[in-house]
């Protein structure tokens, strides 16, 4: 029986190549597997994926903490046309009853009433911020604002 003649056994595994242990190991010897020379073959380089050899890394070229975030108030808006389809004649428009017909969110407390579509129905609006132009068609459909 020779080496060359022995059947190839499946479903075995190796053990790894120890690299970096000298010559005995089978890999590499003093070079350790990496080449002769260069960037690479010394042992400060990062292999990383973010690694841009010797450029300003992309991480700390993009700006961070830039420019200034506004503390305005936000009004959540909400049309006029909203309020037509949801409210009846003689209801009242405020705070409460715009998060129980879910037309805002719950924890808003801004809210400003935009003319966006028309008003026909007599609706009474109450500690709202309302619009120059939602004003005149509240007042024009009879409605009354608060």
């Amino acid at each position: 029986m020779q080496l060359e003649t022995l059947p190839k056994r499946n479903n075995r595994t190796l053990a790894t190549k120890r690299i970096g242990r000298g010559y005995g190991s089978g890999v590499g010897g003093h070079t350790v597997g990496r080449g002769t020379k260069g960037q690479k073959s010394r042992s400060g380089h990062k292999s990383t994926v973010f690694f841009e050899g010797g450029n300003r890394p992309f991480f700390s070229r993009i700006p961070k903490f830039k420019g200034f975030k506004s503390r305005a108030d936000k009004y959540q808006p909400v049309n006029l046309n909203v309020i037509e389809e949801e409210y009846e004649v003689g209801d009242t428009v405020n705070l409460e009853t715009l998060k129980d017909k879910n037309l805002i969110k719950k924890t808003t407390s801004l809210v400003k009433i935009l003319g966006v579509g028309e008003i026909t129905k007599k609706i009474t609006f109450e500690s709202l911020k309302i619009s120059e132009t939602a004003k005149s068609k509240i007042e024009k459909a009879g409605g009354s604002i608060k």
